[in-house]
């Protein structure tokens, strides 16, 4: 009986099955923690999304930005964007069934030792706060004017959290899906800077990765995280990021809870055409 959090897959199907034979994955016994990022960039990201929402109990997965812009494109709240490959999705004949699924995912889970979001946590929030917001999201997500939410979510502001705590709702909202789900850096003084998405050591001196921030958090969890997959493969005490880029042509990471182990698998499909977000 193992678990396994694995990188962000991004439509890529084939090598997600490749990696899951690597590591003799049993559907009966094991479990598969997801950092987000199901769809999108990679051609088979319906079938990812089936195979997943088909393994039950047998798998948790976030939500990463992609699969908030999936559920914004159904619900007719946004426009598609360059590089979407989500076509196939939108027209399956039980894309509804699928996207109320993926709604229900949460934005963070937490589980003894672990915790897994898409991005990252702010620096400010304790986990009682982290937690709250987090749930915050989860419940808006699931009621019934949740387009509404998905409207709201597209923007860099606020940069800050005093400034989204003394905003209106939907700033407060749009900043806790920012940080969960788009962070990478902040500014020495705290604020997001959503624009940056390089490497490591190509962070401005004026800015920090947000796991080098001062944190209100203690280390009770180690967190699980994607997204940043210029970072690559990172594993520290308190962060393991998981991103290594399958989609662009890399490799696909899997992490096993119980030893820390660290399993790859190269890419199978083509490198995706544009982008790192």
């Amino acid at each position: 009986m193992s678990t396994y959090a694995i990188g962000d897959i991004q439509g890529c199907f084939a090598t997600l099955q490749a990696l899951l034979k690597k590591i003799n994955f049993n559907r009966r016994t094991d479990t598969l923690w997801f950092v987000g990022d199901l769809v999108n960039r990679g051609a088979s990201s319906l079938a990812v999304l089936r195979f997943v929402r088909d393994l039950g109990e047998r798998a948790i997965t976030v939500l990463g930005n992609h699969d908030l812009h999936l559920l914004a494109l159904a619900a007719g709240a946004t426009k598609g964007k360059a590089g979407d490959t989500l076509a196939e999705t939108l027209a399956a004949r039980d894309c509804d069934e699928l996207l109320t699924w993926l709604r229900g995912r949460p934005l963070l889970h937490v589980a003894e030792r672990y915790a897994m979001v898409h991005a990252g946590l702010h620096p400010a929030w304790d986990w009682a706060s982290a937690k709250h917001a987090a749930f915050e999201i989860e419940t808006a997500l699931c009621a019934p004017d949740y387009v509404t939410l998905l409207g709201n979510m597209y923007g860099d502001e606020p940069t800050t959290w005093s400034a989204a705590c003394a905003g209106a709702a939907s700033a407060r909202h749009r900043f806790v899906m920012n940080v969960m789900t788009r962070m990478r850096v902040l500014t020495k003084a705290g604020a997001l800077d959503l624009k940056f998405k390089g490497e490591a050591g190509a962070i401005p001196h004026s800015h920090e990765a947000w796991f080098d921030a001062p944190s209100a958090r203690t280390t009770d969890q180690t967190l699980l995280v994607g997204h940043w997959s210029a970072l690559g493969l990172r594993v520290s005490p308190s962060v393991v990021s998981l991103d290594t880029g399958c989609v662009w042509g890399r490799t696909l990471t899997a992490f096993r809870l119980e030893d820390r182990a660290i399993i790859a698998q190269a890419a199978v499909e083509p490198a995706a055409a544009t982008g790192r977000d």
